[in-house]
């Protein structure tokens, strides 16, 4: 198995934009809500805040609890929209149940959505214009480049149950010449997983993806985190089957998700520029 190591890209990523912020002439402001006490959502911001200060960035976090009101929610995304201080609004997903996601995170105005979910943001992203690209779709891109393999000619599988996910990526590796496939994992086609040149999964599955569906040599992003009963942090690849493989392989914790919080940072900056 070959190791696709996030945390190194991610290091270097971040010192990229911690001198960025250095010449940037003011410090970028990147406010975040998280609504009730989940531990992983409160562990990840408290990650995003940690890596945004490191990087000079004033990174403000909002705790809402599970009882307050959508329209609370909504208030306070419109505040800060109008706000010229602020640069970039992350509403830390997902929410708890019985709140909208998709009402809350599309009240972002385009030009703050760090995380580039917004509609207008997507569909400019499928067009082909994206202004802003989902930090979680970019890292997945930069992890393959750190393959031998190339995007263009491949084949590409995505194995999701979003299509909010999955759409943005099929069109960001197709305009990388990839041929793309989108698998339902309950509905599962085994014969274009098992040729496919890369597959990035996003399911929720611990273990699922298992080198008996797959070919040597693919390239494996696991998007995946899976809690176990003895409270590790698992992916859906069974990364310990891949060992004896010649497949390359993202870990969980340590792929993905240091990439996803170091161009965060990066679409903070960008952002910031429109007010610099």
């Amino acid at each position: 198995m070959y190791l696709i190591d996030g945390k190194t890209l991610a290091a270097t990523i971040r010192e990229e934009v911690k001198q960025e912020v250095a010449g940037l002439g003011l410090k970028p402001r990147l406010n975040v809500m998280i609504v009730g006490g989940d531990p992983a959502s409160h562990l990840y911001v408290s990650l995003k805040k940690r890596a945004g200060e490191e990087a000079g960035i004033n990174v403000d976090v909002h705790g809402f609890e599970a009882t307050a009101s959508q329209e609370q929610l909504l208030e306070t995304i419109e505040a800060w929209n109008n706000d010229p201080e602020v640069d970039a609004i992350l509403v830390q997903i997902p929410l708890p149940y019985g709140f909208d996601q998709d009402a809350v995170t599309s009240k972002i105005t385009p030009h703050k959505d760090v995380d580039g979910f917004h509609p207008d943001n997507v569909a400019a992203l499928l067009k082909g214009e994206p202004s802003i690209v989902s930090p979680v779709h970019e890292g997945i891109l930069r992890l393959i480049a750190q393959t031998d393999l190339k995007i263009s000619g491949s084949l590409a599988v995505i194995l999701a149950n979003s299509k909010t996910f999955a759409e943005p990526l099929a069109r960001l590796l197709s305009t990388a010449g990839a041929s793309v496939d989108i698998l339902d994992p309950d509905n599962l086609d085994r014969t274009l997983l098992a040729a496919a040149d890369i597959v990035v999964t996003a399911i929720g599955r611990a273990g699922f993806v298992h080198p008996s569906l797959t070919k040597d040599g693919t390239v494996i992003i696991d998007v995946g985190t899976n809690k176990t009963d003895a409270g590790h942090v698992r992916g859906d690849a069974d990364f310990d089957a891949y060992k004896n493989t010649d497949c390359w392989v993202t870990p969980v914790p340590g792929g993905v998700g240091p990439m996803t919080i170091a161009l965060l940072l990066r679409n903070v900056v960008t952002l910031a520029k429109h007010r610099a």
